[in-house]
């Protein structure tokens, strides 16, 4: 029996007390069509605001939602060996981190980068979400969803999808389109670990480790993320408020000769990604507040609820983060988070 509640809070991990008019949570496929062929039938729900989430790990609500809330709650991993490798398939409703934990089990090997990154799998597909030099449209086959207006299933494939960093379709022309209710990831039984980002490299030479296991690699990169980032159980945050801004060849040099130590990433003969934590901290901005709401001490890059922030004061804060960016840089840095 599908689950539809009235005016209940919304789930997210700001912790901000944000309500709807209708909350529906789809527990199979089954009932996800039925609830959306019902919704397109009757002419008040069709033209109701539908907004569809994940683990509410990626919003930041500056306000109630006036209109229906879907969750898909969707649960279960199954796997397949193909000629390519292994066809790891979850549900949208299965936890992210989860499901990298039991592909590291199993010896599927490619999400282990990811590890740690909260929310539902559904949302991977998205968000496309990424860290440490992997993303997950690196290993995404084939995303199946349900069409909104329809309540007609459809099988998209990966390069239908447009991924790009923190983006896809499912972000731009498909926004409310489609709901996730399933992913498929090719993985490989061969571990090929991607070490090069961020601290690891760093940890396996504190351990005197060369070659670590991808169950060794798994636990380096858990550990990095939450010493240096906050539980949302006692700071509410989102994780990552802000994308790393690419800006090309030319801009990267000129901020190298002012500042030779930042970090950067070279994309490609044009582009070069800048952190935006390391911009953040340089304008002066990490471990301070602005009223209730704050930049995290220990990573620039997330914006924390320090205790009963409303989504404005966060929203106000992060305004006032990318001016300051934005004055000492000539650089504009865009939220990851959904704001609503």
């Amino acid at each position: 029996m599908i689950t539809i509640k009235n005016s209940c809070t919304i789930p997210n991990t700001f912790g901000i007390k944000a309500c709807c008019h209708e909350y529906v949570e789809p527990e199979t496929e089954e009932e996800l069509i039925d609830y959306l062929k019902s919704r397109a039938a009757h002419p008040v729900m069709s033209h109701q605001p539908l907004l569809i989430i994940g683990g509410g790990s990626n919003l930041l609500f500056t306000k109630d939602y006036e209109g229906t809330v879907l969750h898909v709650a969707i649960k279960g991993i199954a796997a397949e060996e193909t000629a390519q490798g292994v066809m790891v398939s979850a549900a949208a409703g299965e936890n992210w981190d989860t499901l990298v934990e039991y592909c590291v089990e199993h010896e599927w090997y490619g999400l282990e980068n990811l590890s740690l990154i909260p929310g539902e799998v559904g949302a991977s597909a998205v968000q496309n979400i990424g860290a440490y030099g992997v993303e997950a449209k690196d290993f995404i086959h084939s995303v199946e969803v349900v069409e909104v207006a329809t309540g007609e299933k459809v099988l998209l494939k990966n390069d239908d999808c447009d991924y790009a960093y923190r983006r896809s379709n499912f972000k731009t022309s498909w926004r409310g389109k489609y709901v996730v209710t399933k992913v498929n990831y090719l993985l490989s039984h061969e571990f090929q670990p991607q070490l090069d980002y961020g601290n690891i490299r760093a940890e396996l030479e504190r351990m005197d480790i060369v070659h670590p296991t991808a169950k060794l690699l798994r636990e380096i990169i858990v550990n990095i993320r939450r010493e240096k980032l906050p539980d949302p159980e006692v700071e509410g945050n989102a994780g990552s408020f802000f994308m790393n801004p690419v800006v090309d060849r030319k801009k990267a040099k000129q901020l190298m000769e002012c500042y030779p130590s930042m970090p950067h990433y070279i994309l490609n003969d044009e582009e070069v990604k800048i952190p935006a934590g390391w911009l953040i901290e340089q304008s002066g901005w990490k471990g301070r507040s602005l009223g209730r709401a704050g930049v995290h001490g220990k990573q620039a890059l997330v914006l924390v609820n320090r205790g009963g922030a409303t989504g404005e004061e966060i929203l106000k804060l992060s305004e006032t983060v990318r001016g300051a960016v934005k004055e000492k840089f000539g650089i504009t840095i865009h939220p990851e988070v959904n704001i609503l």
